[in-house]
């Protein structure tokens, strides 16, 4: 590698050499599945998409997964490479790209036992547990028209502009059941030794190659961490590796984890980078190079990778869901200015697993590139906007950056409102980024910031517009007892205004709720922040050569014992983020949280917290009993201003605080400043 000179990070922007063609830097735009994909009238949305964060900078993007026959749907009528009608639509897309001197490859992606549909097939009969419908077993006949499905796709790709096509072989999809033990119980030429098990993924490459020829990008997701029981231990994945490479792989991009896996991989909890050493133990062993994945969100992370010789690139998926200025802003030497992916999964992830466009928290412009545009203000006006937490936040800046003039006010003496809580919570300090991004933002698009100051409705009389953005106040527990000292409120503790004793009953069991278990179950640095320590919390064979890479989970001591609360009946936490949701119950599981619901609160006295559960009523010997009963919004000002007559405009918790939504805020604010 030559690492570039014009940039502080010089290896992260060298011109990769694949032979017959060149990349412009090590920066990969990961696939990301977004439902513009599924529909042809879409595609002119697909290609703006695309062809922002071409124009950013990345050097070669990779589409969301496209089925290679109607089997291999994700969902029924989803998204299908297979006919030649096909094919038309996608050259908007690499038009898009290549017009921004980009390079894109078409994902194949096939279903497998994941499809949501009744025609799923997989190699042997054997229903996932993150799934209703039951697979049919392929026949051997099956096997080969579907490797032939494969390769007549790869050709339309080519077909339709393409540079490439990237085979997705892992995360349990199709190829990657073939592969483990877990999923293939054939005993023909597909199945049974390691060689069997991989000859479907290996043939796919080779029929791939030979349709498509020498000049063609063709990157192998290889699932190096399966993170489940009978899945591929190491020896078998090095020698699938040299296979591939020798079928005629182009580059080999890393696989992280099945979607059944008890293992996050991408949330953010899991500690930056955490799975680059994998990709390290690979790269020495074959000829071709090799990619790098799984939450690395910033510039000097990815060029640490790539300057200690973990990769020859990186993955940026959600990452330029969230900048698609990305590369250029990293270029340039401003990563102040990046709008960092924080892993939340909220808009992205959660969206698409319910059939939902997906976007993304801090940019509610992915996906929406359309619809949503901040072109200049056709007159400019004095916008006063009260609250700096993640609403007031987006409404100023977007505000500000169409030209109008903009004064932020607030009580506090920081930005961030409820951003100032969540930062507090053990893996989830990456909302310090956002932080620091609206920071930069409010200084780069002028906005008058006046900190620790309350406002009222005779001070604003001299805006055109005001926007509310005042937030929430949390909601008071009425039971017997709920003014003695030991009841606090959420606020109170997660701000460090009290200390919680040593046994605790958090009354709630939302996502605040969850999240303040997790403050008082953690004590000192977050294991977010220590590979080493998550991994052994996880369970993860930090050597990567077991089956699977699963270990024994070794979790750390509690700091407390907490039990979690809630009055409605059923699992608590069931109502969190699909894909994140699983995580918060484990962790809590794991550090021996004790979670009840259908709890009638019968008060609290020197003694704790009397409670009944079922009939049966109990004392919970605790000393402290955290508040987590919701919020209401705080309006006080709006209602002062409209009784005076005064147009405003109500956004963020202000507008509904049933439950806290960052999302909502944030798209919430940027959608009233660009029409204002």
């Amino acid at each position: 590698m030559t690492p570039a000179n014009d940039t502080p990070y010089p290896h992260l922007f060298a011109p990769l050499d694949l032979g017959f063609t060149q990349l412009r830097n090590r920066i990969l735009m990961g696939s990301m599945h977004t439902g513009l994909e599924d529909r042809a009238r879409d595609f002119p949305k697909l290609a703006a998409y695309f062809a922002e964060r071409a124009e950013g900078g990345a050097a070669l993007l990779v589409t969301g997964g496209f089925a290679p026959n109607v089997v291999g749907w994700l969902a029924p009528f989803g998204s299908k490479l297979s006919r030649p009608w096909e094919v038309s639509r996608h050259r908007q897309v690499t038009r898009a790209v290549h017009g921004h001197g980009a390079k894109i490859c078409l994902q194949l992606l096939h279903a497998g036992r994941y499809g949501y549909h009744p025609l799923q097939v997989a190699p042997s009969r054997l229903k996932a547990p993150i799934n209703r419908f039951t697979p049919r077993a392929l026949s051997a006949r099956g096997v080969e028209r579907h490797i032939a499905d494969y390769a007549r796709a790869a050709r339309l790709a080519r077909d339709a502009g393409y540079d490439g096509v990237e085979v997705m072989g892992s995360e349990g999809y199709l190829i990657n059941e073939f592969i483990a033990p877990r999923t293939n119980r054939r005993e023909d030429a597909w199945g049974g030794d390691a060689a069997r098990r991989m000859r479907f993924a290996v043939e796919i490459v080779r029929r791939i190659r030979e349709a498509c020829g020498p000049d063609f990008i063709l990157i192998y997701r290889l699932s190096l961490l399966d993170l489940v029981e009978d899945g591929s231990n190491w020896e078998e994945i090095l020698q699938q590796a040299r296979a591939i490479e020798a079928a005629g792989a182009t580059l080999i991009n890393s696989g992280i984890g099945w979607h059944e896996a008890r293992v996050p991989t991408i949330a953010t909890s899991v500690p930056r980078a955490a799975f680059a050493g994998v990709t390290a133990k690979l790269r020495p062993h074959v000829g071709v190079p090799v990619i790098a994945v799984n939450r690395i969100n910033m510039p000097d992370v990815a060029e640490r990778v790539l300057a200690d010789g973990q990769a020859d690139m990186v993955s940026l998926a959600r990452p330029l869901l969230a900048d698609p200025q990305w590369p250029a802003k990293a270029r340039a030497g401003r990563p102040d200015a990046i709008n960092t992916c924080i892993a939340c999964n909220q808009a992205c992830l959660d969206r698409i697993f319910v059939n939902q466009r997906a976007t993304c928290l801090v940019n509610p412009r992915a996906a929406h590139e359309t619809e949503l545009v901040y072109r200049p203000a056709a007159a400019r006006k004095r916008v006063a906007v009260v609250g700096a937490g993640p609403a007031g936040l987006a409404c100023a800046t977007v505000a500000a950056e169409r030209g109008h003039r903009v004064t932020l006010f607030d009580a506090a003496r920081e930005v961030g409102g409820q951003f100032n809580v969540a930062k507090r919570i053990p893996g989830k300090e990456e909302f310090h980024e956002t932080l620091r991004y609206f920071r930069h933002r409010l200084a780069d698009t002028g906005v008058e910031l006046r900190l620790g100051t309350r406002i009222d409705a005779t001070a604003l009389t001299e805006f055109d517009e005001v926007v509310v953005a005042t937030g929430i106040t949390p909601r008071k527990a009425a039971f017997p007892g709920a003014d003695h000292p030991m009841v606090v409120g959420y606020l109170d503790l997660l701000l460090g205004r009290v200390e919680a004793a040593d046994t605790v009953a958090v009354i709630g069991a939302g996502g605040i709720g969850f999240d303040v278990g997790e403050f008082l179950v953690h004590a000192g640095p977050s294991p977010a922040l220590d590979s080493a320590r998550w991994m052994a919390e996880w369970g993860v064979d930090a050597r990567f050569e077991s089956r699977g890479a699963l270990a024994d989970a070794r979790p750390e001591p509690p700091a407390r014992k907490v039990w979690l609360l809630q009055r409605s009946p059923g699992r608590p936490g069931a109502r969190l983020g699909k894909t994140t949701g699983w995580i918060h119950r484990a962790t809590l599981r794991a550090k021996g949280v004790q979670m009840l619901g259908g709890v009638e609160y019968l008060g609290v006295d020197d003694h704790g917290l009397r409670i009944r559960v079922e009939g049966r009523e109990q004392l919970l010997e605790v000393g402290t009993v955290v508040v987590c009963a919701g919020q209401e919004p705080e309006r006080s000002l709006a209602d002062a201003l409209r009784a005076a007559g005064r147009e405003v405009h109500v956004i963020g918790g202000a507008d509904v605080a049933a439950e806290l939504d960052a999302r909502r805020a944030i798209d919430q604010g940027s959608r009233l400043a660009a029409a204002l």
